[in-house]
C-alpha cells in the first residue's frame, strides 16, 4: 500500500440506531481540545443532523469526498453520504438499513486500499440485525478480512487485539464456548497469532523487538501436567519454536499473575488463550479507553471497545472516550506504518 500519512481516517456509520452517531458528534465537537486527527464519516448525514438536534450539539455537516475531507474537518464534520432506506429512530434498529451499514464498510475499505484514507475506524454494528438482512459473516472482522482478500487477492488471517493505556492483549480463540477452547488451540493457531502480532507490533506500533508474554490455558499453566496437559504439550513447543526463530517470547505463564503492574512492565503484549482471559484484563485496566485493533489486515483498522448501546442511543449518556482513542490510535499507527515504508 502507498504512504497514506496525512490522509483522513475513514469512519464508518455503524448501526445508525445505535450510539455511533452520538459519539461521532461528540468527538468532532471536541476536535480542537483533543487535537483530533481529521476523519471522514461514511454514512447518512440526515442521521447525524437529527441526532445532533436531539442531543443539543451544534454541528455543521458538509458532504464531501475523501480527498477534500481533511480541509473541511476544522470547520465542518465531513460526510461521504450513504443514505439509510428506513427512517432511523435512536434505539430501534431496522434490518431495512443493513445495506447502508455494509455499504459504509465497503466504501471505507475501498478508500483505504486506494490510498485515499489512512485507516479505517468502525462504529459498532449489530450482527443480529444484519443477519436478518442476509449477512453471513460471524462479525465485523471476518467481513473486513473477506473484503481485503477480494481486493488484494491475498489470504488474510485477522487477529484481534485490545489495546489500552496499560495493556495490549490478544485472544488466540475468540467467540467460541469455553468448553471448545482446548480443542481449538492448535499449535498452528497459536504460532500464527503470535507471529502476526509480532509483525504488526514492529511495523505499525514501532516496536523494534516486541516482547510477547504467552499465557497458559489451565490454572498455574498446568502445574507440570497436574492441572491439564495443554500448557506443556501444545503451548510450550510453540514458545520454543518462536524463540528459535528469534522472537522475544516468554511462556506459558500462569494467567493469574500476568496482569499486575510489575508483570506488565516485562512485556508489550499478552497472548491469551481465550476471549475472557484477554478481555477481562484489558477492560478492567482501561474500560473506557481500550481500542479494538485488527492485526493481519493489509490496512489499519480500529474500533471502540463497546457495542451499539441501543438502550442509551440518543439520550446523551454515551461516552466517546473509546472512539476518540480508536481514531487517535488509527492515526498513530498510520504514521508509524508510513515511517516503516521509507
Amino acid at each position: 500500500m502507498s504512504d497514506t500519512r496525512g490522509r483522513p481516517v475513514a469512519l464508518t456509520m455503524g448501526d445508525p440506531a445505535g450510539i455511533g452517531p452520538d459519539i461521532t458528534l461528540a468527538v468532532w465537537a471536541k476536535r480542537e481540545a483533543q487535537a483530533t486527527a481529521p476523519f471522514l464519516f461514511i454514512g447518512d448525514p440526515a442521521v447525524l443532523s437529527a441526532r445532533a438536534k436531539t442531543l443539543g450539539i451544534t454541528v455543521r455537516i458538509e458532504e464531501t469526498d475523501c480527498l477534500n475531507s481533511a480541509a473541511v474537518f476544522p470547520n465542518a464534520l465531513p460526510v461521504l453520504p450513504i443514505p439509510c432506506r428506513a427512517t432511523v429512530i435512536a434505539g430501534e434498529p431496522s434490518a431495512e438499513n443493513a445495506a447502508a451499514v455494509t455499504e459504509a464498510i465497503d466504501t471505507a475499505v475501498r478508500l483505504v486500499i486506494a490510498g485515499e484514507a489512512s485507516a479505517v475506524t468502525t462504529n459498532p454494528i449489530a450482527k443480529a440485525v444484519l443477519y436478518e438482512a442476509g449477512f453471513r459473516f460471524p462479525g465485523h472482522t471476518e467481513y473486513l478480512a473477506d473484503l481485503a482478500e477480494k481486493a488484494t487477492g491475498t489470504a488474510v488471517r485477522p487477529v484481534m487485539m485490545l489495546a489500552g493505556p496499560k495493556l495490549r492483549a490478544v485472544p488466540v480463540t475468540i467467540h467460541i464456548p469455553l468448553k471448545d477452547v482446548p480443542a481449538a488451540l492448535t499449535p498452528d493457531l497459536i504460532y500464527r497469532t503470535s507471529t502476526i502480532t509480532a509483525a504488526d507490533l514492529k511495523s505499525r506500533f514501532g516496536l523494534e523487538t516486541p516482547r510477547l508474554a504467552i499465557a497458559g490455558l489451565n490454572p498455574h499453566a498446568g502445574e507440570g501436567g497436574a492441572l491439564g496437559f495443554e500448557d506443556d504439550a501444545v503451548i510450550r513447543p510453540v514458545v520454543d519454536r518462536l524463540r528459535g526463530e528469534g522472537l522475544n517470547v516468554v511462556g506459558p505463564l500462569p494467567a493469574d499473575t500476568m496482569f499486575h503492574d510489575r508483570a506488565r512492565e516485562t512485556y508489550d503484549v499478552a497472548i491469551c488463550m481465550y476471549h475472557d482471559q484477554a478481555l477481562i484484563a484489558a477492560k478492567a485496566l482501561g474500560f473506557d479507553e481500550s481500542v479494538n485493533v485488527t492485526l493481519g489486515l493489509p490496512f489499519i483498522r480500529t474500533s471502540p471497545d463497546h457495542g451499539t448501546a441501543f438502550a442509551i442511543a440518543g439520550k446523551g449518556m454515551g461516552r466517546e472516550d473509546s472512539l476518540q482513542a480508536a481514531l487517535r490510535l488509527a492515526a498513530e499507527l498510520s504514521a508509524n506504518a508510513g515511517k516503516a515504508q521509507r
